[in-house]
């Protein structure tokens, strides 16, 4: 019975593969002209400062808290100073590609 089971549930798993391979080889049409064809990496980029880096921050802040009140200053310590050099880091990366497209655009103007 079980055997039965599982013949059938692999072999309806085998049939939306083959639905979903067929969807994605078939010929995509024209888009329409008003239709964006790109990926909207700025909705992107928003997402994640908007909703996922204030979760992540949060958490870590809830790790810092937990670690302070068991007496681990030291602990809290070395790990706020890691997360502040990272974010430095992070900084300094997003200025240079400024600076890049900026140098970029200099030149090629």
């Amino acid at each position: 019975m079980i055997d039965i089971a599982l013949v059938e549930t692999a072999r309806d798993a085998m049939a939306s593969v083959i639905d979903a391979a067929a969807v994605l080889a078939a010929p995509a049409g024209e888009p329409e002209p008003d239709t964006p064809t790109g990926f909207n990496t700025e909705g992107v980029v928003s997402f994640l400062a908007s909703k996922v880096a204030p979760i992540l921050l949060a958490v870590l802040g809830v790790i810092f808290i937990g670690r302070a009140s068991k007496g681990e200053i030291s602990k809290v310590l070395t790990s706020s100073a890691i997360a502040i050099v990272g974010l430095a880091f992070i900084a300094g990366a997003a200025t240079l590609f400024f600076v890049g497209d900026y140098l970029i655009n200099l030149m090629f103007e």
